[in-house]
């Protein structure tokens, strides 16, 4: 494992943690096709659930206008170039280094991943649950399959449940496929 993987396995410095999510937030207005709000002097908090109000907002706008497909594609093409950034700024090379980073990641947006040597996912709570529907957590969950696939060089995320739909955790698996760090 890298240094910097290890320090941020202990230690998510507050300014890691708002430029990641203003990285991310910068990504998905794009892909919405959406002007991102003055985001100056937010906390981390404030930050994140403001960007939880603009997601559940712009996918209802995409669902009600028959655009969700169109969008999730390109939600996933920029998360994809995310995760592919940090799969290089991080040089991570192995299943077990992509899976401690995702936990890193949907740790600072508030979210309690658990990845699995095979490549089995839990998260157990979910920030965005509050404020998504089952319909508006599948468009946005393009994201996180992009920046897994940017992290594994071409991995799948596939979730099996979630807790939108009603269950007490989501499940999904990264599969390699061949692909991978």
């Amino acid at each position: 494992m890298s240094l910097v993987l290890g320090i941020l396995k202990t230690y998510v410095p507050p300014a890691f943690k708002r430029k990641l999510l203003r990285e991310l937030y910068r990504e998905t207005a794009r892909a919405f096709g959406a002007t991102q709000p003055d985001l100056r002097g937010l906390s981390h908090e404030a930050l994140l659930e403001s960007y939880a109000s603009f997601t559940r907002d712009e996918a209802s706008r995409a669902l009600a206008a028959g655009h969700a497909a169109a969008v999730q594609e390109k939600l996933h093409a920029n998360a994809f170039a995310l995760g592919k950034r940090l799969r290089q700024a991080l040089r991570l090379r192995s299943m077990s280094q992509v899976l401690a980073t995702s936990e890193i990641l949907y740790g600072a947006l508030g979210i309690a991943f658990e990845g699995g040597p095979a490549g089995d996912v839990i998260i157990h709570e979910c920030y965005f649950s509050r404020f998504y529907t089952a319909d508006i957590c599948k468009v946005v969950s393009s994201i996180d399959a992009g920046v897994a696939a940017g992290l594994s060089a071409g991995g799948r995320l596939e979730f099996s449940q979630r807790i939108t739909d009603g269950h007490e955790c989501c499940l999904a698996r990264l599969a390699f496929e061949g692909a991978g760090p």
